[in-house]
C-alpha cells in the first residue's frame, strides 16, 4: 500500500514543488553522500520520520560547543560569574532561528546558501564572499587546532608546539569516516557530543563541591546587560562562537543528505522534521555551553589564586589562560583528579569532532561559490595549514600563553563574519521567488531579520575594542 500511494503521490506533483529550484549549478552539495540515505513515506509515524531526519543538526551542533566556546565561556564565568549566562541563551535563541532558516532553504530550493549566492547573486560577489567564508573557517579551524593541542599537552605533556603539529593528522580521522557514509560520521559526531555532554554532567552534578544555584542564575538571565568592564568583548566572542557563519552553509547542504521527493507532502514533511532536529540539537548545544560556564562561575569567580600539586601558585588575572588553568586547578578545587581528567577529555573530543564538519563546510563553500572540485585530502590538509601555521607561528613567539586569547580572538572573527552569511540567508528564504510557497512566515521573517540586525549591531560596538584588543593579541603588547 505505502509503494502504491507513493508511485501516485510522485505522478500527480504535476509542477514542481518550489520556482527557485534552478540550473546553473553543475552538481549537488556533498555529490558523494547527495540523496545518500532514504527517508519514509511522510504518513510514516514520528520516530521513525524522526530517526531519518536526526542527524544533520547534530554535525551542525559540534560547531557550537568547539573549543573556541570553551575559551569564551570560560573567561565569562570566571570573570563576570553568571553575568554573561544571558548572552548564551540568546545566541543560541537566535542559532535555533538562523538554522532553521538554512535547513529550509536547503529542503526547498535543493541547494546549499553558498549555491544560492553563487547562482542568484551579480557574478563578482563570488570571489568576495567566498573568501570571506575562508576566513570564517580558517579562525574556526585554529580554534579547533589549539583545543585539541591543549588536550594533547595536558593528557600526554606532549609540548605545545609539537601538539598543535600533531593536530594536522586528524585529516585521516575524517577521510577514513567518509568510506562508510553520512550516517557513521553522524554516529561519531553524536557519541562525541555524549561524551562531552557527560564529562560535564558528572563534574556539575555528581562532584559533591560543585552545587550551582539555580535561582542565582534564573535572576541573571532575567537581567541582562553589560556591568563591567570587558563584558562587550567577550559577549561578542560568545556569539561569535555559538552562531557560527559557515554552519549555516554546512546545514543547507547536510539536509540534502536525506533523499526527499519534490511533491509538497514531502518537503514540507522534511521542513518540520528538520526544524525539530535544529532545535533539539542546538538546545542540548546551549545546555554544554552553560555548563561550561557554570563551572567556570562557581569554581573561579571571586578567586585571586590557588595553590596545586607541588606548591605551585597559580594566580587569576583578566588575562589568564582559562583552559589551562582549568586543567590546573580543577583538581585541587573539586577536590579530585578525576575532575581534570574529564575536562581534558571533553576537551579533546570537542576539538576533533569540530574538524569534522569544518571540513565538510570548507568543501560545501569552495563548491558552492567557485564550483570547484578538490579532492577531499588536499581540502583538508590546505585546510588544515592554514589554520596551523598561525598557531604555530604564535606558539612558537609566546609559548604556551595566552591559548583562551587565540580561541577569543578566533570566535570575534566568525561574528565579524556573520553579516555576510545572515543576510543573503534571510534575503532567500524571505524571498517569494525563490521559495515560492516555502517563504519564511512572519515569526521566522521577524526573529531571523531582529536577529541579524543585533548581532550586526554588536559587531559595530565592539570593533574598535575587537580591533584593540586582537592588535594586544597578535602583536604580544
Amino acid at each position: 500500500m505505502p509503494e502504491e500511494f507513493d508511485k501516485k503521490e510522485t505522478t500527480d506533483a504535476r509542477q514542481p514543488a518550489v520556482a527557485g529550484t534552478a540550473t546553473g549549478t553543475s552538481h549537488p552539495s556533498l555529490e558523494e553522500v547527495h540523496g545518500s540515505i532514504a527517508v519514509p513515506h511522510p504518513r510514516a509515524g514520528f520516530w521513525r520520520q524522526w530517526r531519518a531526519f536526526a542527524g544533520p543538526a547534530i554535525l551542525v551542533s559540534v560547531g557550537y560547543m568547539d573549543p573556541g566556546n570553551w575559551g569564551t565561556d570560560l573567561a565569562g564565568g570566571a570573570r563576570f560569574k553568571y553575568g554573561l549566562l544571558w548572552v548564551i541563551a540568546l545566541a543560541s535563541i537566535m542559532a535555533v532561528i538562523l538554522q532553521v532558516a538554512a535547513a529550509r532553504l536547503g529542503v526547498a530550493t535543493g541547494k546549499d546558501l553558498a549555491q544560492c549566492c553563487r547562482d542568484w547573486y551579480p557574478k563578482w560577489t563570488r570571489w568576495p564572499n567566498w573568501l570571506l567564508c575562508e576566513v570564517a573557517i580558517g579562525a574556526c579551524d585554529l580554534a579547533e587546532v589549539m583545543g585539541s593541542a591543549v588536550a594533547l599537552n595536558l593528557l600526554f605533556h606532549i609540548p605545545l608546539l609539537w601538539a598543535v603539529i600533531i593536530t594536522g593528522l586528524d585529516v585521516l580521522l575524517l577521510l577514513g569516516l567518509q568510506g562508510f557514509g553520512m550516517r557513521t560520521i553522524e554516529a561519531v559526531v553524536l557519541l562525541l557530543v555524549v561524551t562531552i555532554g557527560a564529562c560535564y554532567g558528572i563534574e556539575l552534578f555528581v562532584l559533591p563541591q560543585t552545587q550551582p544555584s539555580f535561582l542565582e542564575m534564573g535572576r541573571a538571565l532575567a537581567s541582562p546587560g553589560f556591568r563591567q568592564a570587558g563584558m562587550i568583548y567577550v559577549a561578542i566572542g560568545i556569539i561569535g562562537a555559538t552562531v557560527m557563519p559557515h554552519n549555516l552553509y554546512l546545514h543547507s547542504a547536510l539536509v540534502q543528505t536525506r533523499r526527499v521527493k519534490r511533491d509538497e507532502r514531502s518537503i514540507r514533511t522534511a521542513i518540520h522534521y528538520n526544524t525539530i532536529d535544529s532545535t533539539v540539537a542546538l538546545t542540548i548545544a546551549f545546555f554544554v555551553n552553560a555548563a561550561i560556564l557554570v563551572l567556570a562561575a562557581m569554581v573561579f569567580y571571586g578567586k585571586q589564586s590557588v595553590v596545586v600539586a607541588g606548591g605551585e601558585v597559580v594566580a587569576f588575572s583578566a588575562d589568564s589562560d582559562w583552559i589551562r588553568i582549568a586543567y590546573l586547578t580543577l583538581a585541587p578545587l573539586l577536590g579530585t583528579g578525576a575532575a581534570s581528567i574529564l575536562f581534558a577529555v571533553a576537551l579533546l573530543a570537542s576539538g576533533q569532532s569540530s574538524t569534522i564538519t569544518g571540513t565538510l563546510a570548507g568543501q560545501v563553500v569552495m563548491e558552492g561559490f567557485m564550483n570547484w572540485r578538490i579532492r577531499p585530502w588536499i581540502r583538508r590538509m590546505i585546510t588544515r595549514m592554514l589554520a596551523i601555521l598561525p598557531a604555530v607561528i604564535i606558539v612558537g613567539l609566546r609559548g604556551d600563553s595566552s591559548v583562551t586569547d587565540l580561541l577569543t580572538l578566533s570566535q570575534v572573527v566568525l561574528a565579524l563574519q556573520l553579516p555576510f552569511a545572515m543576510f543573503p540567508l534571510l534575503h532567500f528564504t524571505s524571498s517569494r521567488r525563490h521559495m515560492d510557497r516555502w517563504v519564511n512566515g512572519w515569526l521566522l521573517m521577524v526573529l531571523g531579520w531582529g536577529s541579524a540586525i543585533l548581532i550586526s549591531l554588536m559587531d559595530i560596538y565592539s570593533l574598535p575594542e575587537s580591533l584593540k584588543t586582537a592588535w594586544h593579541i597578535i602583536a604580544g603588547g
